[in-house]
């Protein structure tokens, strides 16, 4: 059966360029974009309960975006001031160049991976000196913690947010040739919506390992 529809389970690119847009002028397919997953800040008393304490950390692991607000968003309700000695461990440039949002970046100590964890484990290995904060959501890969407790460096994990199922209600009557996840959490997401779903002619596109268990697991 020819591919004429897709829904990408992501919000749309801002960018022209996007290879999306690309795939659909060439081969003449409609292509939609909707979150199925989005994120939430878990409240400040929420975590206030955790009772960690930001005046103890010297340096601050930064995985993603959604890491970078929620971090800054908590230290403003906590009016908690960071100080301008902290260290930044940003996991990728694109994190890096989010960071200049709430610093001024030619001040701050920042260290910058390439792209995955364990690339930028190679860089808190030579500040195995430091105390580490990891904002994190409630949804952590099991990779990172293994990998900063192989090395062996003082860090705690803080849940500043949640990943939560979007509603997707408006969508039970239409229908897709290709569905597209880029985590186990998508998945979660449109089987919570649809409990009865049936696949049938649907293709099923996955990226991440992860997520190929969870989709197989789903049946």
């Amino acid at each position: 059966m020819k591919v004429k529809t897709i829904l990408v389970s992501q919000p749309k690119p801002k960018t022209e360029t996007s290879p999306y847009f690309e795939l659909s002028d060439k081969q003449k397919v409609k292509i939609d974009f909707r979150s199925f997953i989005h994120v939430e800040g878990i409240s400040v008393k929420e975590v206030r309960g955790e009772k960690v304490d930001l005046n103890n950390f010297t340096a601050i692991i930064l995985t993603s975006r959604n890491a970078v607000d929620h971090f800054f968003r908590i230290a403003e309700e906590m009016r908690f001031k960071v100080p301008d000695s902290m260290k930044y461990f940003c996991q990728s440039e694109a994190v890096a160049y989010y960071l200049q949002k709430y610093v001024v970046y030619r001040k701050r100590k920042i260290y910058v991976g390439t792209r995955t964890f364990p690339d930028l484990t190679k860089l808190i290995k030579k500040h195995k000196n430091e105390i580490f904060l990891l904002p994190s959501s409630d949804k952590l890969k099991p990779l990172i913690p293994k990998e900063l407790d192989d090395l062996g460096v003082k860090w705690t994990r803080l849940d500043l947010y949640r990943t939560v199922v979007s509603d997707l209600s408006d969508l039970e009557n239409v229908f897709y040739d290709v569905l597209v996840f880029f985590s186990p959490s998508g998945i979660e997401s449109l089987l919570k919506n649809f409990p009865n779903f049936k696949q049938k002619e649907t293709r099923i596109a996955v990226f991440g390992n992860s997520t190929v268990r969870a989709a197989t697991e789903a049946g």
